[in-house]
């Protein structure tokens, strides 16, 4: 059992010590025992702590009368995010951006709230009204920020899509929420190339008959776009932004299903809100004098996540456009020290794929205002983790390392800034998160992996999936009555510390025996000819499952029989030899997201044959083709 590296410092002086203070609690783990036994008291003192504004306040904080699945929050309160995002001094700086071809942009609070005015009044123009839904097919631009805030501050619902997305994937997502509008993009840079998207873009609406009006920020070419400017802001809309419901759609957010057919996942404006401004407080310590930088693409539930979340807070937003290692390796690293981030966020997969670098490259750049690192879309093997702790953040900033997903609408898990961490931790529940861990009998266990699954509401939980509740409840709710299931495996050790442990869905069983594919994916990587790998379960008539191994080599790595034969040794050293693996493959690259999250189900799908399900959120095709050359 591993023991902590990284201790607090003034616990008074972060923002969930001064919410401590305020509430008269002295240590955090009462603090987060409260919250969870009381929820309704800690939202309720959260979003006055954070001055969260309600135009009609709320006469109940929850209502779950239709069973925890279809819980509400704040009943009755009006008001909407984008107020509580935009009440900042307007001389504020609120967006700092780098294009990948070195151009910089910024904007305040005030230039910020008049660009999400202006394309407002042109969606109102056009006809969009409140609950209408609006695709956001956009590169990571200050206009994309503007685009959503525009959009939600008319009660319109805004559709974050992946900026890699093909035409059949926009145009499905279109369709499925009956889009009646488009803010797109001529198209951004990446790896030096020329990324159009406005072909995409009329292609799926094309396919749209809904969709009736589309609006273009000319990125490579600016006479391409048809963005309004704040000149042209009408005067004559009236209340601005417009009160909501709290219950009212803010986004739908679309997750890749295992099937060919995306799940729509809800979220509202009082809930994402509290729930996210809180987090972005209390586990990031997010003060205004910070800047935020997450690693991200506006259609991963991160994107909005970061929007709303830094904003609400008063701090800066830093928009980051094309790859962290081009046209230098040293790219992302520059980044942060030339606009003196606060706050970064990155994945797991992206820190394996920088450290090959080395350290030189980082400690060549002033990264002294950096003060908490955080992280999420997997778990972590333990030599990226220090080396993310140790040379990037210098061993002095906590490593957050964050989990929950898109139908969350925020985290599960995190550690705080107040509490000590440990390697790869999670730290523990959420403030407010009754999350537990389950065997397979549906009890709480400890010391053994289980369901990660949570037994109470929260207000950042998805209002079911898109015009198909029933498949909300077959998805999360089917395996124990009112217990929310979520996917992922999970374990808590003797000191209660969380780990997770990949996706109970990736779960491979050899011979009976379950097996998650981080477990074997950290044993690879320890080899120092391995940089990355993917660990798959194939159906095999003796076994049930096969292991399948998929490694990537360091440069210079030799991909002989002899390694092979050591990989599958190692792998039966550490884990048993009924797990040695049944196959290792080399293979020149793993199928990820833009995000950097590897796709086990698309490896699966190569080797099996079989319909691989959404495969629109896969950065890269080409890399089908290298795990079907895999020797």
């Amino acid at each position: 059992m591993s023991q902590p590296v990284w201790f607090p410092g003034d616990v008074s002086a972060t923002n969930v010590g001064r919410f401590m203070a305020a509430h008269g609690i002295s240590d955090f783990e009462a603090l987060r025992t409260r919250s969870i036994a009381e929820p309704e008291w800690f939202w309720d003192a959260v979003a006055k702590f954070l001055d969260l504004r309600f135009d009609t306040p709320y006469t109940d904080v929850l209502d779950d009368s239709k069973g925890f699945a279809w819980s509400t929050w704040f009943t009755d309160g009006t008001l909407n995010v984008a107020s509580n995002v935009l009440r900042h001094d307007p001389a504020r700086t609120a967006i700092v951006w780098e294009g990948e071809d070195g151009a910089t942009r910024m904007w305040t609070y005030g230039d910020l709230a008049a660009q999400a005015k202006a394309l407002a009044a042109r969606l109102a123009a056009d006809g969009v009204v409140k609950g209408d839904a609006v695709g956001v097919f956009m590169p990571m631009v200050p206009e994309t920020v503007a685009a959503l805030i525009g959009i939600m501050s008319i009660g319109a619902v805004f559709l974050p899509l992946f900026s890699g997305y093909g035409a059949d994937a926009v145009a499905t997502r279109l369709e499925d929420a009956e889009a009646v509008a488009l803010v797109t993009a001529d198209g951004t840079y990446r790896r030096g190339k020329q990324v159009a998207m406005a072909a995409v873009a009329a292609e799926a609406v094309a396919r749209c008959p809904t969709v009736r009006s589309v609006i273009t920020v000319g990125r490579l070419d600016e006479s391409a776009g048809n963005w309004p400017a704040p000149a042209e802001t009408a005067e004559a809309m009236g209340e601005w932004p417009v009160s909501v419901d709290a219950e009212h759609p803010l986004f739908i957010a679309y997750t890749s299903g295992t099937t060919g057919r995306p799940k729509g996942t809800v979220a509202v404006h009082g809930g994402f809100l509290v729930k996210v401004a809180e987090e972005v407080a209390f586990q990031f310590d997010c003060r205004p004098e910070d800047r935020l930088f997450w690693f991200t693409d506006m259609g991963w539930i991160m994107g909005p996540w970061e929007v709303i979340g830094t904003l609400a807070n008063g701090a800066t937003l830093a928009l980051f456009e094309g790859a962290p290692d081009w046209p230098e390796p040293d790219r992302l690293w520059s980044f942060l020290a030339r606009h003196e981030i606060t706050i970064l966020g990155i994945s797991p997969t992206l820190i394996r794929a920088l450290m090959p670098h080395g350290d030189a490259l980082v400690a060549a750049h002033d990264l002294s205002r950096l003060r908490i690192l955080g992280s999420t879309g997997e778990p972590w093997n333990e030599d990226p983790w220090r080396w993310y702790f140790e040379v990037v953040g210098g061993g002095r900033c906590p490593v957050i390392n964050i989990s929950g997903g898109t139908e969350v609408g925020a985290c599960f898990l995190s550690p705080h800034p107040v509490e000590p961490i440990k390697p790869m931790s999670l730290g523990g529940p959420c403030l407010g998160l009754a999350v537990d861990v389950y065997d397979d009998d549906g009890h709480p266990v400890r010391e053994a992996v289980g369901e990660l699954v949570c037994t109470k509401p929260w207000p950042g939980m998805t209002r079911g999936i898109y015009k198909d509740p029933q498949r909300f409840i077959d998805t999360y709710w089917s395996r124990w009555p009112g217990v929310w299931v979520h996917g992922d495996w999970a374990s808590i050790d003797a000191d209660g510390d969380w780990f997770l442990h990949g996706r109970s869905d990736d779960t491979i069983k050899v011979a009976g025996k379950r097996l998650g594919p981080a477990e074997v994916e950290t044993v690879l990587v320890s080899h120092d000819a391995v940089v990355e790998a993917a660990a798959v379960g194939i159906p095999d008539e003796v076994k049930g499952e096969a292991l399948w191994c998929f490694v990537v080599l360091t440069e210079g790595a030799e991909p002989t029989d002899e390694l092979r034969r050591e990989l599958t040794a190692l792998v039966a050293a550490k884990l048993g030899k009924s797990f040695a693996p049944s196959a290792v493959r080399f293979t020149s690259a793993l199928p990820k997201t833009r995000n950097a999250k590897v796709l086990r189900r698309a490896v699966r799908s190569v080797v099996t044959g079989k319909d691989p399900g959404d495969m629109s959120s896969l950065e890269d095709p080409a890399t089908l083709d290298a795990i079907k050359a895999a020797q």
